[in-house]
């Protein structure tokens, strides 16, 4: 399990469905897939889905920030080779590029751990593989009134029990709160609807239209204001009956401890592009101790892992925008996915991507 090489590959594979977020012009799934090979030939990998560009600088900070100190080390210690990137680049990060390629490589180390050891992550970290609840994420803003509402349906009738839909941005309150209405009308009252704002309102905008969205029995607000409006989001959750949720945009476990202390916030969302798996785990155990629940953001197929894997789990998240990179995707059934018995986190990329799907400028 000595380190021998670290590889990068930058892909830009279109959208099957393009996300109509309405504030993001998503067109291409845009991928940084690192490699981590051993002597010994076994290669575990990780990737980057960062939405918003930075492709190339990623990839430059993998290979001259990161990748010098992991040549040569052992494999196996993964949490500590992840301190050692932290601390070799305490005065540049912290947050944002680095933190971020650290996690595409924390994903390969770990990944490379469990093929080692021919064995699922969830298994090496302890867990169990029971199948695991999946919301239907994707009935964006974009898609209109009508369009959030015919992508949820879908989602029912596939077998989803939640579903996600969008606000903010587009829309005037008056019309965010039609659209929820309408929307819990449409669906019932046994699925449940999950509301994201995608840091679209100031503290007081929440609370106005968060009150009017209680009558609606929404499971959940998400991201109601900026990701560091602590303040903001502790004054939101005292005021409105619906939970309060996020933390897609926070980086490590550093970055939580205000939702940590509080308790306000029940539900966490860390995102495993900002902190790796090692660090997930460290928010997941930080949460248990605070009594709080995790739901990662996006990434099903190595979040699944985790969440298998944890004393407090909650939702995972599925758009179905990947699947196509897969060779074996993980499709949810029921609204549940199953953990993959194969060893790490067991997802292989089509091999002709890396020919047909190049990645430019």
């Amino acid at each position: 399990m000595i380190i021998s090489d670290v590889r990068t590959h930058l892909l830009s594979v279109p959208y099957i469905d393009p996300p109509q977020v309405g504030f993001i012009p998503l067109t291409n799934i845009d991928l940084l897939v690192v490699e981590v090979e051993t002597k010994s030939g076994i290669i575990g990998t990780g990737h980057l889905h960062p939405l918003a560009g930075g492709m190339r600088t990623l990839e430059m900070c993998v290979h001259e920030m990161l990748k010098p100190l992991l040549i040569g080390q052992d494999g196996r210690e993964v949490e500590a080779l992840w301190h050692k990137m932290w601390a070799a680049t305490f005065i540049q990060g912290r947050m944002g590029i680095t933190v971020m390629a650290m996690s595409a490589l924390d994903v390969a180390l770990w990944d490379a751990l469990g093929r080692s050891e021919n064995m699922p992550l969830w298994k090496l970290w302890g867990g169990q593989p029971d199948p695991l609840p999946v919301y239907g994420s994707g009935c964006y803003r974009g898609l209109g009134h009508d369009g959030m509402i015919e992508k949820a349906e879908r989602f029912v009738g596939q077998g989803f029990k939640a579903i996600k839909m969008q606000v903010a941005h587009l829309f005037t309150h008056d019309e965010d709160v039609t659209n929820v209405r309408d929307m819990r009308a449409a669906l019932g009252d046994k699925i449940e609807i999950m509301v994201d704002v995608n840091q679209g309102w100031t503290t007081e905008e929440a609370i106005t239209v968060g009150r009017q969205l209680d009558e609606y029995g929404i499971s959940w607000l998400e991201e109601p204001v900026l990701a560091d409006n602590f303040d903001g989001y502790h004054e939101i959750a005292d005021a409105i009956s619906t939970p309060v949720v996020g933390g897609e945009n926070h980086f490590t476990h550093h970055d939580l401890k205000p939702f940590f202390v509080s308790g306000k916030i029940p539900i966490l969302q860390p995102d495993v592009m900002r902190g790796g798996y090692t660090e997930l785990r460290v928010i997941a155990d930080h949460a248990h101790q605070a009594g709080l629940r995790i739901a990662p953001h996006l990434f099903p197929e190595l979040s699944a892992q985790l969440i298998a894997s944890i004393p407090n789990p909650s939702w995972l998240e599925y758009m179905g925008w990947c699947d196509h990179l897969w060779v074996e995707p993980i499709v949810p059934k029921n609204g549940m996915i199953t953990p993959t018995n194969r060893p790490g986190h067991g997802m292989d990329f089509r091999a002709e991507l890396f020919q047909e799907c190049p990645y430019s400028d």
